[in-house]
């Protein structure tokens, strides 16, 4: 009975020495010196994939924040340039979505790639007076109107910026990042 106790804590290495000519276990099966190294590699394998991916969703942050600080910037970019802007071309007067995303594109935030960003620019007109302002209806979109672009109404930015989130042994996922301001014209 002692004996076939000890025969099972042996496990494998036992019952190779058991069945090799001459009682003997082959010297890879004898010890654990590589061992270490096994375990080590799984290891390290799973942490460096967390730690790939806390960074990537670190930059999701990032490109989500971008986009939240684009659409502001592109609305204050609008406000000070409605009807009543005297600057000229020279200043951006008249602007519309697309000098607002060159704008935007120019600001050059780092590790992103700004060609890909997007801006529309909407135009809304009062739908009541103050204390009760609001901005219902569409006047114009993408496109300046000297009409739309009158003090008191509202321009609202739509910034969109795709996001690949790139984990470690997981497919790549695609997100649209989108964030939109809406300001008051001023000018």
């Amino acid at each position: 009975m002692k004996r076939a106790i000890q025969m099972r804590h042996r496990g494998l290495a036992g019952l190779l020495r058991r069945l090799m000519p001459g009682g003997r276990s082959p010297r890879f099966l004898g010890g654990e010196e590589g061992a270490t190294i096994v375990e080590f590699a799984f290891a390290s394998t799973v942490l460096m994939s967390l730690l790939f991916g806390l960074i990537q969703t670190c930059l999701a942050v990032y490109c989500y924040d971008f986009t939240s600080q684009a659409a502001r910037d592109g609305a204050r970019y609008l406000i000070v340039r409605g009807a009543k802007c005297t600057g000229g071309a020279a200043f951006g007067c008249g602007a519309g979505s697309t000098e607002v995303q060159a704008y935007l594109r120019s600001e050059n935030y780092p590790a992103l790639n700004m060609n890909s960003l997007t801006a529309h620019a909407y135009w809304y007109t009062a739908a009541a007076a103050p204390p009760n302002m609001t901005w219902t209806t569409l006047c114009a979109s993408d496109t300046y109107s000297a009409t739309c672009a009158v003090q008191g109404n509202a321009v609202k930015v739509v910034v969109t910026y795709p996001f690949t989130l790139n984990v470690p042994f997981l497919q790549p996922i695609s997100i649209s990042m989108q964030n939109s301001s809406q300001m008051v014209i001023s000018q």
